[in-house]
C-alpha cells in the first residue's frame, strides 16, 4: 500500500513537471530565434520583455497573497520569465480554480438547506465576551456559515475510538449516510465500513461516498468506485486529475462523516488502517477527532452537499437537492454546551480563514496558546502572531510528530524552530510516532478541531473543514489530552538547533519553497 503512495506521488511531481515543459521548450525557442534570426533586433525585444515582466511582478506584489508564496513566485519569474509566468497563471494564481469554486457556489446557491444566523444565540455569545463574539462574526463574514449553540460533542484522543463510533453511528442509521474524505485506502478499516454500508443499502439507507482524486490516487481506483456502485453505493471523485488544470492543487482535504442529520463525524483520520493503529508505518498514529449533534450537523450535511451535486457526473449519483434532504431536521436540543461554528475554508476567497483564525487566536490569547499540527510551515503573518504572542508572556505551545512520515517535510518544519524557540514558543516532538491531529486551544476557553494543518496547502491551497468551539465540555478533554501527549513527548531547545551559516543557509532556501510543500 505504501508503495503505491509513493509512486502516486512520483506521478504527481511527474506530472507537473511535464506541465511546465511546453513553457520551457517555448523560452528555448524564443532564446534560439534571437540568436538566429532576430539578432538585430534583441535589444527591442528585451526591452519588451523586460517591460511585460515588470508589469507582471507589480501584478503579483499588488495581489493580496502571503508575502512568502509571493516571495517563491517573484523567485521563479526572475530565473525563467517564460516558464514562470505560465506556472503562476495555471497553478499559483487563485483565479485559475474559479471555474471549480463557481461551479460550488452555483450549487450552494440552489441548496434548499439554509444556514441561518440565530440571533439570540449571537446576542448570547455578545453578552458573554465581546472580543470572542467577534472572532466568530469574522468567521462567519469569510465563510458564510454561522456560530450555533451547542448540544453534545464528544472528543476522541485516538483514531481508533473515533472509528468505533462511526461503526457504531453507520449501523443504526435509517435514511442517509454522507462519508466525504480525502484519502480512501482498502484495508481492515474500509473492508468494515463497505460491508457494514452493503447492508444498509439492501435496507433502503441512501449511502453516498466523496474521496479525493488526488488524495486517494494509488489507494481507491476506478475498480473500487465501480465495486461500490455494484453494491448500490453511490460514490464520486472531487476534482479529478487534469495535468493542465488551474485547480490541480485545490484539493479536498476535509474529512466528515454525516448520519441522519443527526450525528457528524470529524477530525483529522482519513480511511485508512495506519489512522486507527491497524499498521504501524511511523510508529503509533496520533489522531484526534469529534462527534457533534444538535444544529451544527446541518452544516456538515450542507457542506457535503455542496461538494457532491459540484462533483457528481451522472443524474443517478446527483439529485441531492429533493425534498427528503431539504427538509433534514436535527433532534431538538436537549443540552447547552457552549458554542460551536464549523465552516469549511476555500482556496478561492480572497481571506484564508483557517489562518486568520489562528492570528486571531493567538493575538487575544492572555494565559496560553496550544497547536498540534504535524507539519510546521508558516506563512509570515502567522509566524509573527507566535512570536509575539510568545514575546508577550502567553505559554505558546506546539506538538509536532516524533517521527514524520514525509522527512523533506519534516526538515523543512524544523527551519522555523529556531526563530519560535528564541522568541519562547515550546516545541514538543511525540516521541511514541506520529501526530497527524490538527487543533488549537487558548485559554481554557476557546479552541479548533478540524482539518487544518500549520502549512501552506492547508492554510492557503486546499478545501479543509474546521470546528470552532468556545466554553464546550470538549475543550477540557482536549487539554487533558495535549498534557499527556505532550509527557511523552521531547521538548526541543535552542541547544538542539545547529546555528551554523551553512544551516542558516538551507533554512533560508527550504522556506523559500515551502509554499510548494
Amino acid at each position: 500500500m505504501h508503495k503505491a503512495k509513493k509512486t502516486s506521488v512520483t506521478r504527481i511531481i511527474t506530472g507537473r513537471i511535464f506541465s511546465i515543459l511546453p513553457a520551457i521548450v517555448l523560452q528555448a525557442i524564443i532564446i534560439f530565434a534571437i540568436v538566429e534570426w532576430l539578432a538585430p533586433f534583441a535589444t527591442l525585444f528585451y526591452s519588451v520583455l523586460s517591460v511585460l515582466s515588470a508589469l507582471f511582478v507589480l501584478f503579483l506584489i499588488s495581489k493580496r497573497d502571503e508575502g512568502a508564496y509571493k516571495m517563491l513566485w517573484l523567485l521563479v519569474m526572475f530565473v525563467a520569465p517564460l516558464p514562470g509566468a505560465f506556472m503562476y497563471l495555471l497553478y499559483g494564481n487563485k483565479r485559475t480554480g474559479k471555474a471549480l469554486e463557481q461551479r460550488i457556489k452555483s450549487i450552494a446557491d440552489s441548496i434548499p438547506l439554509e444556514l441561518n444566523d440565530d440571533a439570540e444565540t449571537q446576542e448570547l455569545l455578545r453578552q458573554d465576551d465581546k472580543r470572542v463574539a467577534q472572532t466568530f462574526a469574522y468567521v462567519k463574514k469569510i465563510t458564510g456559515f454561522p456560530v450555533l449553540r451547542n448540544d453534545t460533542a464528544v472528543y476522541f484522543p485516538v483514531g481508533e475510538l473515533l472509528f468505533e463510533q462511526m461503526m457504531a453511528a453507520l449501523k443504526e442509521a435509517k435514511r442517509y449516510v454522507f462519508i466525504e474524505y480525502f484519502i480512501v485506502q482498502e484495508g481492515v478499516l474500509w473492508e468494515s465500513m463497505v460491508n457494514v454500508m452493503e447492508q444498509k443499502v439492501q435496507e433502503g439507507v441512501d449511502i453516498r461516498v466523496l474521496y479525493d482524486d488526488i488524495g486517494s490516487i494509488g489507494t481507491f481506483s476506478a475498480r473500487n468506485r465501480a465495486s461500490l456502485l455494484k453494491k448500490g453505493i453511490k460514490c464520486e471523485k472531487f476534482n479529478p486529475l487534469i495535468v493542465l488544470s488551474g485547480a490541480l492543487n485545490n484539493r479536498d482535504h476535509r474529512k466528515i462523516m454525516v448520519v441522519d442529520g443527526t450525528v457528524a463525524f470529524s477530525g483529522g483520520i482519513n480511511l485508512a488502517d495506519e489512522y486507527i493503529n491497524e499498521e504501524h508505518p511511523f510508529g503509533h498514529w496520533k489522531d484526534i477527532g469529534f462527534r457533534i449533534t444538535g444544529d451544527a450537523v446541518r452544516s456538515y450535511a450542507y457542506m457535503f452537499i455542496e461538494f457532491w451535486n459540484a462533483s457528481s457526473q451522472n443524474k443517478i449519483t446527483k439529485d441531492l437537492t429533493g425534498s427528503d434532504f431539504a427538509e433534514t431536521r436535527v433532534t431538538e436540543m436537549e443540552n447547552f454546551d457552549g458554542y460551536v461554528q464549523p465552516y469549511y475554508d476555500s482556496p478561492n476567497r480572497e481571506e484564508a480563514a483557517s489562518n486568520n483564525l489562528y492570528i486571531d487566536l493567538l493575538g487575544q490569547s492572555r494565559e496560553y496558546a496550544w497547536f498540534y499540527t504535524p507539519y510546521l510551515l508558516l506563512g509570515d503573518g502567522l509566524r509573527e502572531a507566535f512570536v509575539r504572542a510568545a514575546k508577550r508572556g502567553v505559554d505558546v505551545r506546539i506538538v509536532m510528530p516524533g517521527i514524520p512520515d514525509k522527512k523533506p517535510v519534516y526538515r523543512m518544519s524544523r527551519s522555523y524552530y529556531e526563530e519560535l524557540l528564541e522568541a519562547g514558543v515550546r516545541i514538543f516532538e511525540y516521541t511514541p510516532g506520529f501526530v497527524h491531529a490538527k487543533a488549537s486551544l487558548v485559554d481554557d476557553c476557546i479552541g479548533s478541531i478540524g482539518t487544518v494543518n500549520l502549512d501552506y496547502r492547508s492554510l492557503y491551497l486546499h478545501y479543509e473543514c474546521n470546528a470552532l468551539f468556545y466554553k464546550a465540555s470538549l475543550l477540557s478533554d482536549l487539554k487533558k489530552d495535549f498534557t499527556e501527549s505532550m509527557h511523552v513527548s521531547r521538548e526541543r531547545t535552542l541547544a538542539d538547533e545547529n546555528n551554523g551559516l551553512i544551516h542558516g543557509i538551507i533554512d533560508g532556501v527550504m522556506r523559500i519553497f515551502a509554499p510548494l510543500v
